[in-house]
């Protein structure tokens, strides 16, 4: 267990993070322009192989150096969906991901670029909250998976109409406020809770994860975490939440909804935010999409792991 304060740019709060103009980070023009000649002649996306100028590229390491050792978050502005095909789109966010990481799969079916749109399903019927128009409450990606994405990426093709704001709140702030203001619940939270897997899982699996919430390897913090899906998956497993178990979910929530703590901004069509999956957590506000399908808000998902090649 962590017994002290983070005290680098990790554990950031709304009053101590850099200025929001520092989030953002355009895009070379020789580099859009070695991406952009890669885009036209590419075939299928799973065919792609990046290249070392664009794998080395200069305009992404201070995207690097945000995401492992920073803020743990950045918006890359942007790219020109309005000059590409959606399939092209696809093709030039892949490449830039796989600069940063190595993208791996989002569920059992084994897709890599994951669509994120309202389906019209409901989370209380089993699906994922990236399939919705809800609220999805902060949270971790991949929380009840065995392995977890480290980086998360969201390219944005098209907003709602309106809501679908991103937000975000370090865990390492959330661990300080804990540590200083509740260190009872820690041990609760550093040991085990079962997550449903929201039917992520192959035969003879258990539909539910036994995890922590927050782990710690004496260099990172990592947190675990999506309320709903441990309420779910300890009556899934039969095992009620015990009484220390619901305190400290609690005291964790009640932290969750302070805005001093948090960030929060507008994504435009053509900007990704890439986000530390370890010790970032995000939520992206309800939102009422067009009544045209083919405005409907849409964004794309990339799960990624750490690139050994850095």
């Amino acid at each position: 267990m962590l017994n002290k304060q983070i005290t680098d740019p990790r554990a950031w709060t709304a009053e101590t993070i850099d200025a929001p103009s520092e989030w953002y980070y355009t895009l070379s023009q020789r580099y859009l322009s070695a991406l952009d000649s890669e885009v036209r002649k590419a075939g299928a996306i799973s065919d792609l192989r990046v290249s070392d100028a664009i794998a080395c590229a200069p305009c992404l390491q201070p995207v690097s150096e945000a995401l492992q050792t920073g803020r743990g978050f950045a918006i890359i502005e942007h790219l020109p969906i309005e000059y590409y095909t959606l399939d092209e789109a696809r093709a030039a966010y892949w490449m830039i991901g796989q600069c940063l990481g190595v993208p791996f799969e989002q569920n059992i079916e084994g897709t890599l670029l994951y669509d994120v749109r309202d389906t019209g399903r409901d989370v209380k019927s089993g699906a994922r909250f990236s399939v919705t128009n809800a609220e999805s409450s902060f949270h971790t990606d991949g929380a009840f998976g065995t392995q977890v994405p480290e980086i998360v990426g969201l390219l944005c093709i098209k907003t709602a109409r309106s809501g679908g704001r991103s937000q975000l709140i370090s865990a390492c702030a959330v661990h300080n406020i804990l540590h200083r203001q509740a260190p009872d619940v820690l041990n609760a939270l550093y040991s085990s809770f079962y997550f449903d897997r929201r039917g992520q899982y192959l035969p003879g699996e258990a539909p539910v994860k036994k995890t922590p919430v927050f782990s710690w390897d004496k260099q990172t913090l990592m947190m675990r975490y999506l309320h709903y899906y441990i309420q779910v998956g300890h009556r899934e497993a039969g095992v009620p939440l015990t009484s220390e178990q619901e305190r400290a979910l609690q005291a964790v929530e009640d932290i969750l909804k302070r805005p001093e703590i948090r960030v929060e901004f507008n994504l435009t069509p053509g900007q990704m935010l890439f986000t530390n999956n370890k010790w970032i957590l995000h939520n992206r506000t309800a939102f009422e999409d067009h009544p045209d399908p083919d405005q409907r808000r849409h964004y794309v998902r990339l799960w990624l792991k750490n690139n050994t090649r850095r």
